[in-house]
């Protein structure tokens, strides 16, 4: 029992890895499911899809790496945050397709008890803003829309969960129903300072906490497998939200150490270890791991549009083919031209929260093409990501100065990661290995088998790819930065 599986289940597809026991990847699966869009702004999945794709891709990860499932000793969970789903306790099926992160039909929820006055409440307890992106009120509108829902969830009858729980659940055949403190942590309904979930929240809710799953440590036991799923049982030892377990996985454990990922969007987390530090500038404070009873916290900022403003390029503009051509057209601008992207496509993430913008391009010329609006495309996300990190060193001064790690698939691109550099005025880090995501999940549960070493073991081994060091003169950094806030400034002035 050499090897961890770790299984990655993501918004638009299910992902398997095995990792050897020096944390290296020997084989790996994937498999993409539909997304459902029923209406204007609703997001939907199907429980079946989640589930069978988990499991085709874990079956298939292992036996790709031919080593048989005797090889593998735990098993470890990461899995996209916030999604909601409520299901059958006995017989396990779902009331209604999960309804995603992106989903934002539950505004009218929050306006109302932002109305009513609870918002302060909620962000105080929770460390999160009322919004529709989180779990509780997602879980509210099922349970308003759901015939006599809420009636046997009030009988024990129910189990919701976020896709963790869902996964838990079905890999142990129904026997247990759990998550973890991150996991928790971004429902809307867990009080982060108390490590509990919150009586007052779900009676404002009207959500009986009968329905919620039991809160474990990130390296843990969450049971073992049914033994028909893979030939025996493996038990499960790790659980993380996405955004959490990429941090673990770059090992940013201690306070002041930050992440950034970029998929298509970019999750920023700076861990600011036992301070749970509230935000004045509309980040997140969030629970950043749970390990051996003791918590640590971060805040997050969340940017929409990252990657996705590559796909735009490619699918919308057409004006390149595939992801890598943006780096020899943005090389390619005009210098002298001064062109912003504000790629609010879906509305601008943190530290704004103005769903209601729109994208917009400031400083076209008659010269203007496809290289300027590559450059500017990719140099949207070093702005945004400045943005964030402007916003956590008003929040918390220890952020100041601090190497920047970077993982997805966006940090492939030595272009953006130094202009990122250049922008933040800091030292931007590229891991050798970038799955840190999956390789936080498999470090946790590796480190509760006893196969992989403790937190301060771990860090020594990650290793550095290339660092970007920042070569852009101070005046230039601040005049460009100025011209991109001017942009949002607009941008949002426009929506109003």
């Amino acid at each position: 029992m050499t090897h961890i599986l770790a299984i990655d289940q993501g918004t638009t597809s299910s992902r398997a890895i095995l990792f050897d026991a020096d944390l290296r990847p020997v084989a790996s699966a994937q498999e993409e499911f539909p997304q459902h869009y029923p209406a204007s702004g609703w997001v939907e999945h199907d429980p079946a899809d989640l589930w069978a794709t988990t499991a085709a891709t874990a079956r298939a990860a292992i036996e790709r790496a031919g080593l048989g499932v005797g090889a593998v000793s735990a098993i470890g969970i990461t899995n996209q945050r916030e999604t909601t789903l409520l299901w059958d306790r006995a017989s396990g099926q779902p009331l209604h397709n999960a309804i995603v992160w992106q989903d934002r039909r539950t505004a009218p929820i929050c306006e109302s008890l932002r109305a009513a006055g609870h918002a302060a409440l909620i962000t105080e307890r929770t460390g999160l803003l009322l919004d529709p992106y989180f779990s509780g009120t997602k879980l509210k509108w099922l349970l308003d829309t759901i015939p006599g829902a809420r009636a046997r969830a009030a009988k024990g009858e129910l189990a919701f969960g976020t896709v963790d729980s869902w996964l838990i659940w079905n890999l142990t055949g129904g026997k247990v129903h759990a998550t973890d403190a991150t996991n928790a942590s971004r429902t809307l309904l867990y009080d982060i300072g108390a490590n509990r979930w919150d009586p007052d929240i779900c009676a404002l809710l009207d959500i009986p906490m009968a329905l919620l799953p039991e809160v474990r440590d990130c390296a843990d036991d969450f049971g073992t497998t049914r033994p028909d799923l893979f030939g025996r049982e493996i038990p499960i030892l790790g659980v993380a939200g996405d955004q959490q377990a990429a941090a673990m996985g770059q090992a940013c454990f201690q306070p002041g150490m930050m992440k950034s990922t970029y998929g298509t969007g970019c999750f920023a987390l700076l861990n600011t270890g036992a301070d749970r530090v509230p935000s004045t500038n509309r980040l997140l404070t969030t629970i950043a791991s749970r390990l051996n009873g003791k918590t640590s916290y971060a805040l997050e900022g969340s940017i929409f549009i990252a990657g996705a403003v590559v796909q735009w390029l490619r699918d919308g503009l057409k004006i390149i083919r595939s992801a890598p051509e943006t780096q020899p057209l943005a090389e390619s601008a005009d210098p002298s031209q001064e062109v912003i992207l504000v790629p609010a496509f879906t509305g601008l993430g943190a530290p704004y929260w103005r769903p209601e913008c729109r994208g917009a391009i400031f400083g076209l010329t008659r010269n203007s093409g496809p290289a300027e609006l590559a450059r500017a495309a990719l140099e949207s996300v070093g702005y945004q990501t400045r943005d964030l990190l402007e916003a956590m060193r008003a929040d918390w001064a220890t952020a100041a100065g601090g190497v920047l790690r970077v993982d997805g698939g966006m940090v492939a691109s030595d272009w953006t990661m130094q202009f990122l550099a250049d922008i933040l005025g800091a030292p931007v880090d590229r891991p050798v290995v970038t799955e840190t995501t999956a390789l936080g999940a498999a470090w946790l549960a590796g480190y509760r088998a006893g196969l992989y070493p403790g937190p301060e073991q771990f860090a020594r081994t990650w290793a550095l790819e290339r660092r970007f060091v920042p070569a852009m003169g101070g005046a230039e950094r601040d005049a460009r930065y100025a011209r991109w806030t001017r942009a949002v400034s607009a941008t949002v002035a426009a929506s109003e």
